[in-house]
């Protein structure tokens, strides 16, 4: 150990030392020089961190449990659809304390190429914005006042690749050979041929195949999302290096939350499908240790949009952690499969699964994000009913983009493959819900159940253990933004119906509880209130689920700290009864009407919110 260095540094060092120059040696074949120049960057990105946030480290290893509990709630923006810039954000802070958000996750806004950035995630410089959103000083700035309003920052980290103008790949497609082992290069097609028979194609309509020949090198590149997006060979200890040098800078510039994009891709090897290799568990857990080393205030966010039994691994081990926070993404998908069905039994399933967990591990629940939505279902649990994938998934489809006949749902097909009866899912949560399609009619019967059903959806996730997360524009209803198929820029990627600019008229009618607007502002509030307010909804809480009697009604029961609270969620819109077996009397949380136990009504498309304390 050096004997220069600071002691808070040292400490912390010392307690990775022996884990980390183990993994690293094995990772890259006791590469002493590069791991001296790994640990050399750790003690330089320590000097360079600002006492603010090392106060903020701190603070958070004495309460390493600052983010889970039950009083975070998220937002996750496009800074140029909210506000702009950076500085429109900084500005619009108060509005999402209005909102009840105390975690503010930020998507790509570092330099990229115009109409070559895939929404932003091909990168050409890990330390400069985008000229239009505005500085890194605007950043630091924003993050220094969303610290002082209790809002904790999250912002994309695009690992994976770069993009195809980064210095590296402009070095490498002129020639040079140092730059060109930073990437996956190949004088031929006969090895990126090899490795096209085991890994699977990510985009099959809209960037079919895994390599780009780069004609200015005369060799192909390997290219896993799109031709300019070229992937990482983290197989060379430098770009591990500099790779996680970058990360440090962010955390550096006050970003507390670091969402580490498409991990489960960042390894590579031949006769493998490329995806969750062991290696990328070694690397994942390498940055953990980096981070509690220089900034332990940062949390990883690990982004694995994949079934459960692929996510659960990233948080590692209780005693050899990696991700702080995974995305509950199969949740998510089954939440709209049940939404199209009426029928709760595959929710259950796949929630028992998740509380089936360690509590430590903590999720990011969501109903909706800046992505389409994949079906990626088990489809195993559902031929038990007579549903086979091909036709159920188009079914889903038929039915949330309203073809289905009675469908009030507005959304639209992402990467359809007619080939394999294929397809994703986009649209906002109020069109999927029916909110678009009520207003277009002006049926008011047809609104109330649509925003009955809005509300219903947002109680379940705010009933489920971890970090709720609302999409910007969600919390007033926003419906899907159609006017992007007349943008040339746009129009070929049908994401962009859910990623349209905040309606800030809308914004302005959140208190008018007339409006379709402020029903669901006020529902969320409430719920976000009662949330905080209750025991019930922390973390460590005991999970199960009730047997409701009926398979419209899905059962959540929540018990911690002296507090009982059995949550009803019914997905049909007729009223239905659950049926709760015991002799206790509740409170309905969100009106306030005593509940005894026995036949309980849950209204079409509504919930209950049950308490009973001990």
């Amino acid at each position: 150990m050096k004997t220069h260095w600071q002691a808070e540094f040292a400490a912390r060092f010392r307690r990775h030392e022996e884990e980390l120059g183990r993994l690293y040696s094995e990772l890259y074949h006791n590469n002493k020089k590069a791991y001296d120049a790994f640990v050399d960057m750790l003690y330089s990105a320590w000097e360079q961190r600002p006492e603010s946030l090392r106060r903020i480290d701190r603070t958070r290893e004495e309460y390493p449990d600052w983010y889970k509990g039950h009083r975070l709630v998220g937002m996750l923006m496009y800074t140029d659809a909210f506000a702009g810039t950076l500085r429109g954000v900084r500005e619009k802070l108060p509005y999402l304390r209005d909102c009840g958000v105390n975690y503010l996750q930020l998507m790509p806004l570092m330099e990229s190429p115009k109409g070559r950035s895939d929404g932003g995630y091909a990168v050409s410089d890990f330390r400069t914005v985008q000229p239009e959103l505005g500085t890194i000083e605007d950043l630091r700035a924003l993050s220094d006042e969303a610290h002082e309003q209790g809002i904790a920052l999250c912002m994309d980290f695009v690992m994976n690749h770069t993009s195809e103008d980064h210095e590296w790949a402009r070095r490498a497609r002129a020639g040079e050979k140092e730059y060109q082992d930073r990437y996956f290069f190949y004088d031929d097609w006969t090895i990126p041929t090899a490795f096209e028979q085991t890994v699977p194609q990510v985009f099959p309509t809209t960037a079919p195949g895994n390599f780009t020949w780069c004609e200015e090198a005369g060799k192909v590149v390997m290219t896993t999302f799109y031709p300019y997006q070229w992937d990482l060979n983290y197989a060379n200890p430098v770009v591990f290096n500099e790779m996680t040098d970058n990360l440090l800078f962010l955390s550096n510039c006050g970003v507390d939350v670091v969402r580490l994009d498409a991990v489960p891709y960042i390894w590579k090897a031949l006769g493998t499908t490329c995806r969750n290799l062991s290696q990328v568990h070694t690397l994942v857990r390498m940055m953990r240790m980096a981070c509690e080393i220089v900034c332990p205030g940062t949390l990883l966010l690990g982004e694995v949009v994949m079934e459960p039994s692929k996510v659960a691994p990233y948080f590692g081990t209780v005693e050899k952690p990696e991700c702080h926070l995974l995305y509950n993404v199969t949740t998510m998908a089954t939440v709209w499969h049940t939404v199209a069905t009426k029928d709760v039994r595959l929710l259950a399933h796949q929630l028992r699964q998740v509380f089936a967990l360690p509590k430590e591990y903590t999720f990011l629940n969501y109903l909706r994000c800046h992505d389409d939505i994949g079906w990626g279902l088990d489809y195993g649990f559902l031929r038990q009913f007579g549903q086979e994938e091909v036709p159920h998934k188009k079914y889903l489809n038929d039915y949330l983009t309203g073809k289905w006949p009675g469908s009030p749902a507005r959304g639209e097909l992402y990467n359809d493959d007619p080939r394999l009866g294929d397809a994703r899912l986009c649209g906002t949560t109020a069109s999927l819900c029916g909110i678009e399609a009520a207003r277009e009619s002006g049926d008011e019967a047809a609104m109330d159940l649509a925003v009955r059903l809005d509300g219903m959806l947002h109680a379940f996730m705010f009933t489920l253990s971890g970090v709720p997360v609302l999409y910007s524009g969600d919390e007033i209803a926003q419906e899907n933004d159609n006017a992007y198929h007349d943008d040339p820029l746009r129009r070929e990627d049908s994401r962009y119906l859910h990623r349209g600019r905040l309606d800030w008229e809308k914004a302005g009618r959140r208190y008018d509880e007339s409006t379709p607007e402020g029903r669901v502002f006020a529902a969320i509030r409430r719920m976000e209130e009662l949330r905080t307010a209750h025991p019930a909804f922390d973390t460590a809480a005991d999970l199960w689920l009730p047997d409701t009697g009926s398979a419209q009604v899905l059962g959540v029961g929540r018990y911690y700290q002296g507090e009982q609270l059995i949550a009803l969620f019914n997905f049909s819109e007729t009223g239905k009864n659950a049926w709760l077996r015991d002799d206790k009397t509740y409170l309905d949380l969100m009106t306030g009407e005593t509940v005894p136990a026995g036949t309980v009504n849950v209204p079409a498309n509504g919930f209950r919110w049950l308490l009973h304390t001990f």
